[in-house]
């Protein structure tokens, strides 16, 4: 997969991840919603404002990947799935429906949450009209026209509503046979999104997916190997969601960008929700998997050293999440300069490039975004906007008058 031209296209130097904080005001409007007490075009109006102020706040900042703050969703994954003929969101799902040793399953049992939103395959599944295009059309509106092509949405990871369910729950087998078949029509869901979306205007993807990064958690895989219903290993089922996610994007165009940020969760209390570096994975992850661009947590050893980015091609971006998302403390601009200088040395390590080709393929980020599930976390609104100045600084420092 070649790359689109990188100059003045994303990625960018300073990137964030697509969710930010909201306001109490939308927060309290959508939990009115919710309950019955507010009408849908009260909350509409106010997701319309808050989002103008969110696309302005981030043009002042100086970034250029501008997304709508997933202010219309409640959780990151937004609402593809849900709008999928043959997909059935269920509001109050059975515990033994869930393998519970996956990481965001148990994160969320333990704080006492149902685990997210559950939608279940009860038919075949077909692409029946875009779930995006509302959104992204209105992000539209807020930017010259100029701009359109930087505007970044973040759609729900193929493989989310597979890894989480036991084995033969995902879907009937009245009605898929096996996995394959399955994956099948998921991609072609996938690929009528994308011509959507790009018939919009829209050419900056990325995928949200902290199940890739949940391959790299030993509690994940020690949980999975003891389960007795699985099937194939942890390793089979990687390659078969990697094989998934190039299908979804086969038929993309040349001059659509497409990447996926590795997650390991930011939930209200800023808890995460695995750990583990990029080892296991890193062959796999960057070279089997087409995406121009990996978005990668990397604020705290939980996700391991720079070790694993020798193993990224030449044609391919990282953006380096070094900021924390989780909490309120700055980190140090000299320190941070110098963790992405330290990681195009791995990867120049591997390329046989010198740091500088290295580095023209990197970009900085917080390692995820502020507000994955709605609520936020432990971070106020002064807090995010001080660590997103903070991106924009380093990323200048490193890469003067770039993006």
């Amino acid at each position: 997969m070649s790359p689109p031209s990188r100059h003045c296209n994303p990625p960018f130097r300073a990137e964030h991840l697509g969710s930010l904080l909201r306001t109490e005001k939308l927060l309290e409007t959508r939990h009115a919603w919710e309950g019955g007490k507010k009408p849908a075009e009260e909350l509409e109006a106010v997701e319309d404002a808050d989002v103008k102020d969110i696309v302005k706040l981030q043009l002042d900042l100086g970034f250029h990947a501008i997304t709508d703050g997933e202010y219309r969703r409640h959780m990151f994954w937004g609402s593809f799935w849900p709008g999928l003929e043959g997909m059935t969101e269920i509001e109050h799902p059975d515990a033994d429906l869930f393998r519970m040793y996956i990481p965001d399953i148990a994160a969320f049992t333990e704080e006492g949450y149902k685990p997210g939103e559950t939608v279940l395959c009860t038919g075949k599944i077909r692409h029946v009209g875009s779930t995006y295009t509302a959104q992204f059309d209105f992000l539209k509106s807020l930017v010259p026209q100029s701009k359109w092509k930087d505007l970044k949405l973040t759609p729900a990871a193929p493989n989310w509503y597979h890894l989480r369910y036991k084995e033969g729950k995902a879907y009937p087998k009245h009605v898929y046979k096996n996995d394959d078949e399955y994956f099948a029509d998921v991609a072609k869901a996938y690929q009528a999104e994308l011509k959507i979306l790009y018939d919009h205007g829209l050419r900056n993807v990325q995928f949200d997916d902290p199940n890739l990064a949940y391959f790299c958690s030993e509690a994940m895989i020690e949980g999975w190997n003891k389960d007795p219903l699985n099937t194939y290993s942890t390793d089979k089922l990687l390659e078969k969601y990697t094989d998934l996610y190039n299908a979804c994007v086969a038929e993309i165009p040349s001059d659509m960008h497409v990447g996926v940020h590795l997650c390991r969760g930011n939930f209200v209390n800023s808890r995460h929700f695995s750990e583990g570096g990029y080892d296991r994975i890193a062959t796999i992850l960057f070279q089997k998997l087409n995406m121009h661009t990996y978005y990668l947590e990397y604020d705290t050893d939980r996700a391991g050293g720079f070790e694993p980015l020798q193993h990224l091609p030449k044609n391919k971006n990282v953006i380096l999440g070094v900021i924390t998302s989780k909490f309120p403390e700055l980190e140090d601009e000299d320190e941070m300069v110098a963790r992405v200088k330290e990681a195009a040395k791995w990867i120049a390590k591997g390329t046989g490039e010198i740091e500088k080709e290295a580095l023209a393929r990197c970009g900085v980020s917080p390692q995820c975004g502020f507000a994955s599930h709605s609520s936020g976390n432990a971070v106020k609104m002064e807090d995010m906007i001080a660590k997103l100045k903070l991106v924009r600084k380093i990323a200048d420092r490193i890469w003067p008058g770039e993006p």
